[in-house]
C-alpha cells in the first residue's frame, strides 16, 4: 500500500509541473502580444499623429494631379446639314531641357537618337528652318535648360503629332526627351468666309475647365451649349505603373442648325462682292430674309481690307446703328396714311425740289434740273422726293411731334427684335422731349435722318409689309441638336400681328410695287427710283435709300449709305433682301443703280435656283422630238430596247431577217426587214458600226471605218455583186 501511495504522488507532481511550464510558456506569449499591441497602437499613433503630414505628402506623390479630357466642340450647321464650323485640335511643341531624367548622352551622340537626326526629320517636316537651323535652335536650348523652350513656333495637326512623336529622341518617355505640347482649339469653317462674322469665332485657349469659349457671332450666343463639359481622368501609381484609376467621360457640345441656305448665301456674297469692288466702297451688307419663317438665309457682312479686297470684319447688318435715308420714308408714309393724314393721290407741290422751313432748306435729289413741281402723294415715294415726304408729315403732325413719334413705334421701327447676334445695335427714335429735339428733326425724320436703324431692323420693316403685316423676328438658328437628334426647335415668333390696317398695308405695297416697276407715259419719263432693279425675270418690289454720313456733326465730306430694301417675287413675296453700301467711291450716289442692281441680281440667281417646273404642264416646243432616234440594226435589239423604253413601234409585214430599217412617224417607229442575200452587198446606211460590220462580214467581205456615229455611206453601193475578200469603206457620222 504505501508503496502505491507514493507512486500517486509522484504522478502528481509530474502533473503539476507540466502545468506550470504551460501556464509560464502562456504568460510568456501574452507577454509578447502585449508589447506587439502596444507598439501598434503606439506607431499608429505616430503615423496617425505625429507623422500624418509626411505621410500625406507620401501619400500625394504616389498619385497624379486629375487630368481633364476636353470635351469636343458643338458643330454649326447649314439648314440642309452641311457643316459651317467644327472643331480641330492644334498643338504648340516644347522641350523641357532641364528635366532631371533628360537623356544628354542620348542628346549628343546616339547613333539613332541624336540632335542630328532630330533636326533632320523636323527639317523635312516643318520646313521653317534647315538641318543645320534646327540643330542650332536646339543646342541653344539645351543651353538655356529652359523648361518650356519652344520647339516649333507654330502649330501643328493631332495627325503631324502622332508623327513627330515618332522622331529621333522624341520617341523617348517624355521623361527622357523632355517633348511636351499644349493644346489648343482650331475653329475651322469649311466654307470660308461665307457668313464669318454671323457664324462667329472662339477664343484657341482651352481654359481651366478644359473648354473653348466662344468670341463673338452664334459662337458666343450658343457658348453654353456648345462648348460641352470636360470628363475627368484620376491617374495613380498602381504595381509600379500610372493607371486611369477613375475616369469621368466628357460631355460633348450640342450642335446647332442655322438658318444659312449655303447656296443663296455664296450667290449674295458674290453679288456684293463683284458691286464693293466696281463702287471701291468702304464696306457693303447684304441680307436675304425668309418672309413667313424670318429666317436668315443669307448675311453677307464686306469690309475694305486693302485695294480691291474685301473680307468679313464687322457684322455691319446688325451691329451698324445708322441713319437709313430714303427707305425710311416708307414707315412714314404708313404712318400718315394710318392717321388719314393725306391719300396717296392727294397733291403734293414740291415746286423745283428746295423747301425752305426753320430757316433751313430741304433739298430733293434732283433740284438741280428743276424739281418734280406738283405730284401726288404716292409719287413722293416713287420718285423719293423729300420735300414731299416732309411736306406730309409736317402737314399732319407740325403741331403734335410726338403723335407721329408713337406711329413710327407702332409699326415697328423700334421694336425689340431679339436679334440672337451678340452686339446687335438697337433701334433709336427721337422723341419731341429728347435733349436734341428741334424743329428741323420732324422733317428730318420723315426722310430718315436725325434716327438710328440698324439694317436688319429696316429689313424686318419691309419683310412685315411682305408677309401682310405681319412683323417677325428675324430667326438665325433653327435647331440645336444631341447627337443627331433635335432637342429644340426654334418656331417663328411673331413680333407685331399687323403693323397697320388692310387699307394701308395694300396701298404702302402699290406704292413699293411702282418705285421699280412704274413706268412714266409722258416725255419727261419720270419712273420710280427703283428702276434698275426692274427685272424681266421676277417682280421686285422695295424701296432706294440715300443718305449722307455725318462726320462731326456735318453732312459734307464723308460720304454716303446707300440702300435699296425690297422682297420679290410681288404676287407671293418668298425673300425680302435689304443691300447698304458705305461710302461709294466710284459714280454718283444712288440707291437704285448701286444695290438695286445687287438686290436684282440676287432675286434672279434665287429663282433660276429654285425654280421647278411641272413637266406635264408644259408646252410643246415646235422643234419637239416625239422619239429618240433609232438606227437602222439588229432586230432583236431594237425591239427589246424599244419595249423597255415603251417606245410604239410596228412592223411592216412579217419580219424573217435579221436586220430592219427604223423609220419614225407620228404613229411610233415602223420597223421594215432588211433582206440579207450571200451574193449580194446589203443596204448598211443607218446602221451603226457594230450590226453593219457584222452584216458586211456575213458576205465575206472586209471593212474599213472612218468616222464614228451611223453609217452615212459606203464605197460598194447596195445591191452590187460581193466578192470575197473585198473591202468596203463605210463612212460614220
Amino acid at each position: 500500500m504505501p508503496s502505491k501511495e507514493m507512486s500517486s504522488k509522484k504522478t502528481v507532481g509530474k502533473v503539476n509541473e507540466k502545468d506550470e511550464g504551460i501556464f509560464f510558456r502562456y504568460f510568456i506569449i501574452t507577454v509578447f502580444l502585449g508589447f506587439v499591441a502596444i507598439a501598434i497602437l503606439v506607431s499608429a499613433f505616430r503615423i496617425g499623429v505625429t507623422e500624418r503630414k509626411e505621410w500625406l505628402k507620401v501619400a500625394e506623390s504616389s498619385k497624379q494631379p486629375d487630368l481633364l479630357v476636353n470635351p469636343a466642340r458643338g458643330n454649326i450647321y447649314s439648314d440642309d446639314d452641311r457643316i459651317m464650323a467644327t472643331s480641330a485640335p492644334q498643338y504648340y511643341l516644347y522641350m523641357d531641357f532641364g528635366a532631371e531624367g533628360f537623356a544628354v548622352d542620348s542628346f549628343y551622340k546616339s547613333r539613332h537618337n541624336s540632335v542630328d537626326s532630330l533636326s533632320y526629320y523636323l527639317s523635312r517636316k516643318l520646313k521653317n528652318r534647315t538641318a543645320a537651323g534646327y540643330k542650332a535652335h536646339l543646342l541653344k536650348g539645351l543651353k538655356s535648360k529652359k523648361r518650356q523652350y519652344p520647339l516649333y513656333e507654330g502649330r501643328v495637326s493631332y495627325a503631324d503629332l502622332k508623327e513627330i512623336k515618332a522622331y529621333p529622341f522624341l520617341r523617348y518617355h517624355w521623361t527622357r526627351s523632355g517633348f511636351s505640347t499644349k493644346e489648343m482649339m482650331q475653329r475651322q469653317k469649311p466654307f470660308g468666309m461665307l457668313a464669318s462674322r454671323t457664324i462667329g469665332d472662339i477664343y484657341s485657349e482651352i481654359d481651366s475647365l478644359g473648354v473653348t469659349r466662344g468670341k463673338n457671332g452664334l459662337e458666343l450666343q450658343y457658348d453654353s451649349l456648345l462648348r460641352g463639359v470636360a470628363g475627368l481622368n484620376s491617374v495613380q501609381r498602381v504595381g509600379g505603373r500610372w493607371t486611369n484609376i477613375v475616369a469621368v467621360e466628357p460631355e460633348n457640345g450640342m450642335d446647332i442648325r442655322s438658318t444659312i441656305d449655303i447656296n443663296i448665301q455664296d450667290l449674295v456674297e458674290k453679288a456684293l462682292t463683284d458691286k464693293l469692288k466696281e463702287l471701291d466702297a468702304d464696306a457693303g451688307t447684304a441680307v436675304v430674309m425668309e418672309v413667313k419663317t424670318g429666317e436668315i438665309k443669307a448675311i453677307t457682312n464686306l469690309g475694305r481690307v486693302g485695294p480691291g479686297r474685301f473680307a468679313e470684319t464687322v457684322n455691319h447688318a446688325v451691329a451698324d446703328v445708322i441713319e437709313p435715308g430714303s427707305t425710311f420714308k416708307v414707315a412714314a408714309m404708313m404712318v400718315a396714311l394710318e392717321d388719314k393724314v393725306v391719300e396717296p393721290g392727294t397733291p403734293v407741290d414740291v415746286d423745283k425740289g428746295v423747301y425752305a422751313y426753320a430757316n433751313s432748306k430741304i433739298n430733293d435729289h434732283n433740284a438741280h434740273r428743276g424739281g418734280y413741281g406738283m405730284i401726288t402723294a404716292e409719287k413722293s415715294i416713287w420718285y423719293s422726293s423729300n420735300v414731299g415726304i416732309a411736306k406730309i408729315i409736317l402737314k399732319g403732325y407740325e403741331k403734335n411731334p410726338k403723335k407721329f413719334v408713337e406711329g413710327l413705334h407702332r409699326v415697328g421701327m423700334d421694336a425689340d427684335l431679339k436679334v440672337e447676334i451678340p452686339g446687335a445695335g438697337k433701334a433709336k427714335l427721337r422723341w419731341p422731349n429728347d435733349r436734341y429735339w428741334s424743329r428741323m428733326s420732324l422733317p428730318w425724320m420723315s426722310f430718315g435722318y436725325e434716327v438710328q436703324i440698324p439694317p436688319i431692323q429696316t429689313l424686318a420693316f419691309f419683310n412685315a409689309i411682305a408677309n401682310d403685316g405681319k412683323m417677325v423676328r428675324p430667326m438665325f438658328v433653327k435647331d440645336i441638336m444631341k447627337n443627331g437628334k433635335v432637342v429644340k426647335h426654334f418656331d417663328p415668333e411673331v413680333v407685331i400681328p399687323e403693323i397697320c390696317s388692310e387699307r394701308v398695308l395694300k396701298i404702302v405695297q402699290d406704292m413699293l410695287y411702282n418705285v421699280v416697276n412704274y413706268q412714266d407715259p409722258s416725255p419727261a419719263h419720270r419712273d420710280g427710283t427703283g428702276k434698275p432693279a426692274r427685272s424681266e425675270v421676277i417682280t421686285i418690289a422695295g424701296k432706294t435709300g440715300t443718305a449722307q454720313i455725318a462726320s462731326g456733326g456735318v453732312y459734307r465730306t464723308a460720304g454716303h449709305n446707300v440702300s435699296f430694301c425690297g422682297y420679290f417675287p410681288y404676287e407671293n413675296p418668298l425673300y425680302t433682301c435689304i443691300v447698304v453700301v458705305s461710302h461709294p467711291r466710284v459714280g454718283l450716289p444712288s440707291g437704285g443703280l448701286m444695290c438695286g442692281t445687287v438686290v436684282k441680281e440676287i432675286a434672279e440667281k434665287i429663282y433660276a435656283n429654285c425654280t421647278v417646273f411641272d413637266i406635264k404642264k408644259v408646252s410643246d416646243d415646235s422643234l419637239k422630238i416625239l422619239y429618240p432616234h433609232v438606227k437602222n440594226g439588229d432586230y432583236s435589239a431594237l425591239k427589246n430596247v424599244m419595249d423597255e423604253l415603251k417606245i410604239k413601234s410596228n412592223t411592216t409585214g412579217k419580219v424573217n431577217s435579221k436586220f430592219v430599217t427604223a423609220n419614225e412617224n407620228s404613229k411610233g417607229i415602223t420597223l421594215r426587214e432588211l433582206p440579207l442575200t450571200g451574193s449580194l452587198v446589203p443596204d448598211v446606211t443607218g446602221m451603226g458600226a457594230k450590226d453593219a460590220v457584222y452584216a458586211l462580214e456575213n458576205c465575206g467581205l472586209r471593212v474599213s471605218l472612218s468616222g464614228k456615229g451611223c453609217v452615212v455611206s459606203q464605197s460598194v453601193g447596195k445591191g452590187s455583186k460581193a466578192t470575197p475578200g473585198q473591202t468596203v469603206v463605210l463612212t460614220l457620222k
